[in-house]
């Protein structure tokens, strides 16, 4: 990505001419390059600095005297850019005294810059720039390597400044290092080894838990592995390997991903935390904190993730779940869980590397100071999970003596129990011998009883025996007489004038009079008015009769003088009854005040009642008692 810059002649010329008549006020300190040179960190000093607050200066608008003279050194030992809507320009002077046999190259150590523009110095005096940085596809790099690095030409005798532009959305490190291209190879394979190590050990310890969730079925080792696998991804992507190896033509997945991976590990390292601790059980009150904590934490991401990504760089939030791990864990073994113990120690290192990255991001600089303070975070990582591993591992252990002691226990109770068992036993034995004698000797008194005792049941049989045949007997009488009252009463109350309360008797609700206008009017057989099957089942209402063919239902009140009645069917039977055996004298107002119901009620249903008995005076002349039952069909 060079594009090539031309320069108008003016320019230099006035460039040139500022440099000399203010050159000695602000030299900048200049790196020079031998054949023996074989790396080159550049201090503070020898990096100068330039704030444009627009982000809108352009290269040959900062070669203008103005701006040149404003170029300061760095007062941190390493440069930092902190302002995301500023663009800083950043400035270096390498100079060599003869060509060299070897070559060089210019190394960014920060790999999350998002935009770096670097003004490079050629051998025709002008400039060449190159676009650097993570929001570009990781393809169209020259040097196919996880930072960002510039080769030099080589160029003897001529100062040459180089110039970078620098934009970034989050707190960006310009960390710039001068190596040999010999000693960039062995320094490379040296760090992708340790990075392939890293790497490894989390995908060992991985790889062993989710055997162990396999065969235990315990929920801690899943997420274990979960929390593992994001601290990877989250390492990967600040190293920026995983957007070499993972995702490399998705620059914007590249800006986000990191957060995504931090927040998962929050997530799964409190989950862990609860089960691993079994603080559910051990801590109730603490166990329902980290649940609200898990679900602000989710709830804070999903916001941040669709309303304003800008505010997934500060990373200073994770704090927060990982001091309540820390914490919890403390508390735990405090209560004497002494599986907490590792734990607590693996924490205690994650939190000392959050710590000084905590304290570097803002601005204890003297902190950093070597490549252990500039990886602390991820080797505290490394030694938070030999730990918990450590932690699981004790945990089972502890398990397990704990149920060798409970089986010890049961043992020794079990042996306690036998013990007791024979002693019982032959308690037992003595007390049952002496029952046993007891019991033989009233044995025999016992069996004199019984022979008595049979010979009087052999007499009590007999007499049961006539008592028996006496009940039958009596049964017989009863059962005869008790027909011969109840046709008789048939017979009284047919013939006679008789109250509503003994008239009850025969037809004391509902289902007796339904029973008897269903024998009446099926007498001979039930027949299908509108197809005129025989064929039915029982209707939906009481002794209704449904067709089996057409499913015609028909009720039982149908076609009979109670047909649409608003009287109870228990004294419509009464009216008709009384209406009938006074042939038609009892009047209106004796048949209110007998059945309790309206005159004028009783006047319309018996004049009803009376057509009907006008109309079949033949058929009631010689009717006998239940010749009222002839007026009730239509």
């Amino acid at each position: 990505m060079r594009n090539s810059i031309l320069f108008h002649v003016k320019l230099f010329l006035l460039q040139a001419a500022f440099f000399t008549a203010f050159g000695n006020a602000f030299a900048q300190k200049t790196v020079w390059i031998t054949e023996n040179t074989k790396q080159h960190i550049f201090s503070f000093e020898e990096i100068e600095q330039l704030e444009d607050p627009t982000g809108k200066l352009t290269f040959e608008e900062i070669l203008l005297p103005q701006h040149l003279q404003s170029f300061k050194p760095s007062i941190s030992s390493t440069p930092k850019k902190n302002n995301k809507a500023a663009a800083h320009w950043y400035r270096i002077s390498i100079n060599q005294t003869k060509p060299l046999n070897k070559s060089f190259l210019l190394e960014f150590f920060d790999q999350t810059i998002d935009d770096i523009v670097a003004y490079i110095p050629n051998q025709h005096g002008g400039y060449d720039s190159l676009l650097l940085g993570d929001r570009y596809a990781f393809g169209e790099r020259a040097l196919q390597h996880k930072n960002f690095e510039i080769f030099l030409e080589n160029i003897p005798n001529q100062n040459r400044v180089f110039y970078f532009r620098v934009q970034s959305q989050q707190t960006a490190d310009v960390i710039l290092v001068l190596r040999s291209v010999h000693w960039f190879i062995q320094y490379a394979i040296n760090e992708y080894f340790s990075f392939g190590v890293f790497y490894g050990m989390i995908a060992i310890f991985s790889f062993y838990n989710l055997l162990m969730f396999i065969y235990i079925r315990k929920r801690q080792y899943l997420y274990y592995v979960f929390y593992n696998i994001s601290i990877a991804i989250y390492e990967m992507s600040t190293d920026g390997i995983a957007y070499q190896y993972l995702w490399p033509n998705s620059p914007q997945w590249n800006q986000i991903a990191y957060a995504i991976a931090l927040c998962s590990a929050s997530v799964f390292a409190l989950l862990f935390s609860q089960r691993l601790l079994q603080v559910k059980e051990k801590a109730p009150s603490l166990y329902r904190i980290i649940n609200l904590v898990i679900i602000l934490r989710i709830a804070l991401f999903t916001s941040t993730f669709f309303f304003n990504q800008d505010l997934f760089k500060y990373k200073v939030i994770e704090i927060i779940p990982l001091t309540l791990a820390y914490a919890t864990g403390i508390y735990i073994y405090s209560k004497g869980y002494k599986p907490a113990r590792y734990f607590v120690l693996g924490y205690s290192f994650l939190f000392l590397g959050f710590l000084l990255k905590f304290l570097i991001s803002i601005g204890f600089d003297w902190l950093n100071v070597s490549a252990v303070s500039y990886y602390g975070l991820s080797i505290s990582f490394v030694l938070e999970m030999m730990f918990l591993s450590l932690a699981i591992g004790d945990k089972v252990r502890w398990l397990k003596q704990q149920k060798d002691l409970a089986q010890q226990e049961t043992i020794k109770q079990m042996t306690i129990n036998a013990e007791l068992k024979d002693t019982l036993n032959k308690e037992l034995e003595g007390k049952v011998a002496e029952r046993t004698k007891e019991v033989f000797e009233k044995s025999a008194v016992i069996e004199a009883q019984n022979i008595q005792l049979t010979e009087s049941n052999l007499r009590l049989a007999q007499q049961a025996e006539e008592i028996s045949k006496m009940n039958a007997l009596l049964t017989n009488d009863n059962q005869e007489l008790k027909v011969d009252i109840e046709k008789v009463t048939r017979a009284r109350v047919m013939s006679t004038e008789v109250g509503f309360e003994e008239f009850s008797k025969i037809y004391p609700d509902k289902e007796s009079c339904f029973e008897f206008l269903a024998n009446l009017k099926w007498s001979k057989g039930y027949q299908c008015k509108k197809c005129g099957t025989s064929d039915y089942i029982p209707g939906h209402t009481s002794h209704s009769r449904r067709c089996k063919k057409c499913s015609y239902e028909e009720s039982v009140l149908i076609d009979t003088i109670f047909q649409n009645s608003r009287i109870s069917i228990t004294k419509s039977f009464y009216m008709v009854f009384l209406i009938y055996s006074s042939q038609g004298k009892i009047s209106s107002h004796k048949l209110s005040e007998i059945l309790g119901i309206r005159q004028n009620t009783c006047l319309n249903y018996g004049n009803k009642i009376k057509k009907v008995m006008e109309s079949r005076k033949k058929e009631l002349k010689n009717a006998g008692d239940m010749g009222w039952s002839k007026l009730v069909l239509s």
